[in-house]
C-alpha cells in the first residue's frame, strides 16, 4: 500500500512541476496541462517503474537511473505516441523536471512512510 501511496504521489508532484516548468519556460498558458487528466495516467504508468528501480538500484544509482528512466520514457512518449511538437530538447528537458520531481516525491513518501532512509539517500 505504502508503494502505491508513494507511485501515486510521485506521478501527481512530477506532473504538477513539469506543468509549471512548462508555464514558466514556454507560455504561462501552459499550467493548464496540470488539468490533463491522461498526463496523471501516463505518469502514473511512468512512476510504476520507480519501485522496481528501487529493488535495482539505491542511493544516487536509484536517482540516476530513475531520471534516465523517466526522461527519456516520457520523451518518447510525448514525441512519438502523442505527437508533441516542441523540439527534442525542450521536451527532454521538461521531462527530466518532471523525473527530477517525481523521483523525489518517491523517496519523501517512502522514507516518510517507514521511518527508513528513502531509497535515494
Amino acid at each position: 500500500m505504502r508503494i502505491g501511496v508513494a507511485v501515486l504521489l510521485a506521478a501527481v508532484v512530477g506532473t504538477l512541476v513539469n506543468a509549471l516548468a512548462a508555464a514558466l519556460v514556454v507560455s504561462p498558458d501552459k499550467i493548464a496541462l496540470a488539468l490533463v487528466p491522461g498526463r496523471y495516467l501516463v505518469a502514473i504508468g511512468l512512476c510504476a517503474l520507480l519501485p522496481v528501480l528501487a529493488a535495482i538500484a539505491s542511493g544516487w544509482r536509484f536517482a540516476l537511473l530513475g531520471a534516465a528512466v523517466l526522461t527519456l520514457g516520457a520523451s518518447l512518449l510525448a514525441k512519438l505516441a502523442f505527437g508533441a511538437g516542441a523540439s527534442w530538447t525542450l521536451v527532454l528537458s521538461l521531462n527530466a523536471v518532471f523525473a527530477a520531481a517525481a523521483i523525489a516525491g518517491y523517496g519523501l513518501t517512502v522514507r516518510s512512510r517507514t521511518g527508513r532512509t528513502a531509497p535515494i539517500g
